[in-house]
């Protein structure tokens, strides 16, 4: 549809009827659109691509927001509608795609460690810090919940922080990101993905499967 400048809309957040999260929401000229999607002021290509994407391939009614430090894209939707949808739907996600996020910090800040050594990985945590905050992710707002992060097991059964789709999507481009400033290529990606072996299967499958939806499948080297 547009690409839009931020003094073109209003943005917004309301509550989700179901899940009760906050859900960030862009008026434009009478229509709402939700929030799909955040690319950083350096993937000014990827964020059009994937744009195009949504508009011509799938036929979807999508907006490009081209601010100074990011690209943002939002897809139209009806309000009345939002408690109808199903959760993985772009708004909310299953804890699975957090518990995956997290096991591939986890893997990509101990080979940092490890390969390293412990300054590069303290740098590296307060990148991940810095990152969050700024991208206003929940229940990571401070060092010690990011360090909490870094030591908890996803997959023992514990709560989740209460990341929506656009949080994972950003999460993995920025740790992409950080992972190739380290270690000064991509190859570290082929090893952290292999701790998604320890999830079970059909969880894994479901996980690679979203993935594959977007550019972060072929970034990460599982699509």
């Amino acid at each position: 549809m547009f690409i839009l400048k931020r003094q073109d809309v209003e943005i917004s957040s309301i509550q989700h009827p179901k899940t009760g999260q906050q859900i960030p929401i862009l008026n434009y000229q009478g229509q709402t659109f939700r929030l799909i999607n955040v690319f950083s002021a350096a993937q000014a290509e990827e964020a059009k691509a994937f744009w195009r994407d949504l508009t011509d391939n799938r036929g979807k009614a999508c907006v490009l927001l081209e601010e100074p430090d990011r690209y943002s894209v939002w897809g139209k939707i009806r309000l009345e509608q939002l408690g109808d949808e199903p959760q993985s739907g772009g708004v909310a996600v299953a804890p699975l795609f957090t518990q995956a996020c997290l096991l591939l910090l986890q893997a990509v800040y101990f080979d940092v460690e490890d390969l390293l050594g412990t300054r590069q990985a303290s740098a590296f945590e307060q990148e991940i810090v810095q990152v969050l905050q700024k991208w206003r992710f929940p229940q990571a707002e401070s060092p010690a919940a990011v360090k909490q992060l870094l030591k908890i097991d996803p997959l023992a059964g514990g709560s989740m922080p209460g990341w929506q789709e656009h949080h994972i999507t950003t999460f993995l481009q920025e740790l992409y990101r950080m992972g190739k400033e380290y270690f000064g290529n991509t190859s570290f990606a082929e090893g952290a993905v292999e701790v998604l072996q320890d999830m079970p299967a059909g969880e894994r499958k479901q996980f690679i499967e979203w993935m594959n939806q977007y550019p972060l499948g072929k970034m990460w080297g599982v699509g």
